[in-house]
């Protein structure tokens, strides 16, 4: 067996939430016995461009490009992304080696400080008026939300979590809609105004879930990582993947996915696709065992195109 090495070099943004992740895989990765892991910063083409939306610039793999680029060249054993960010398909050689415990998976709606939190739908809908300024830059959560907020204009939004805060409480949106996993990791919490529920928007593939990336042929370093693997994010993770895979999506199509574990051996697996314009919904629920996640998401990828998601998604403009 090959000798564990003296360190563990760990490649990631540096943005607050991808810090906060790697942080986190160190600390866990030292808690289990693994060699001591240095974090080793790598500025991606998508945190150059923060003034353009994703959907124009080539998606969101603008955010782990440089960073497989560096493992794939041996300058870092593993890769923490938001596993939101990545690809259905990873560069060859390239796989992921495991993941943290998921943190909320939904997405959140943030309102002005001061202003009153909301239950329901129709209390955000009083709360914002009949054509409110939403930052967003996704093209799922805007297809999505179109029917709720049929009136909204929305706005793309980039930056540091506490940069588009700062931006909202200064007036430049009536409301920011963000992943609650990022909110409440970095301990903001309390701004979460309302909770978006699953009938509403379903969120992003892996939202909520820490990836580890490493090399195929690094048998050490993988075996580090499967010590902190948590085994229902990890299957969550396989079938919402297997969803975009099989409607060959990338990260900036409307596309939602969120597993649920129903009980030790079984999830639940919503899938969505919602045209541009909101006008149209399709969505697919299905369960199957855990061990077979990544079966069940491919399953609901097809059904989904069985009801014409596949002529959704040929709207949908390239970068």
């Amino acid at each position: 067996m090959a000798q564990a090495p003296a360190e563990l070099r760990i490649g990631t943004r540096g943005s607050q939430l991808a810090l906060w992740q790697a942080n986190t895989v160190a600390a866990k990765l030292a808690a289990a016995g693994a060699p001591p892991c240095r974090i080793v910063i790598i500025r991606t083409t998508g945190d150059q461009l923060q003034d353009r939306p994703l959907s124009e610039v080539g998606g969101k793999r603008l955010f782990v490009k440089e960073i497989e680029d560096a493992l794939l060249r041996n300058e870092v054993d593993l890769a923490v992304h938001s596993s939101k960010d990545m690809p259905a398909l990873l560069p060859e050689g390239l796989s992921i080696a495991g993941v943290l415990p998921r943190e909320d998976p939904l997405d959140a709606v943030v309102l002005p400080a001061g202003l009153k939190a909301c239950t329901t739908t129709d209390q955000l809908r009083a709360a914002l008026g009949p054509s409110p300024s939403i930052g967003t830059g996704s093209v799922r959560r805007v297809a999505q939300l179109l029917k709720v907020f049929p009136g909204a204009r929305f706005a793309n939004i980039r930056g540091n979590l506490d940069t588009r805060l700062r931006k909202l409480d200064a007036g430049d949106h009536d409301a920011i809609v963000l992943a609650a996993a990022g909110l409440k990791r970095l301990g903001f919490g309390s701004r979460i105004s309302m909770t978006m529920p699953l009938d509403v928007c379903v969120p992003s593939p892996g939202q909520g879930i820490v990836a580890i990336e490493t090399r195929d042929d690094d048998a050490v370093t993988r075996a580090c990582v499967a010590r902190i693997t948590d085994v229902d994010a990890a299957a969550a993770l396989d079938a919402e993947r297997a969803v975009v895979e099989a409607l060959g999506g990338g990260c900036q199509m409307p596309i939602g996915a969120l597993a649920t574990p129903v009980d030790r051996l079984t999830i639940e697996l919503v899938g969505a696709v919602a045209s541009l314009d909101g006008s149209r919904v399709i969505r697919v629920t299905a369960r199957a065992g855990r061990d077979d996640a990544a079966e069940l998401g491919l399953r609901v990828g097809h059904e989904l195109i069985a009801k014409g998601a596949g002529d959704i998604l040929a709207e949908v403009p390239g970068p």
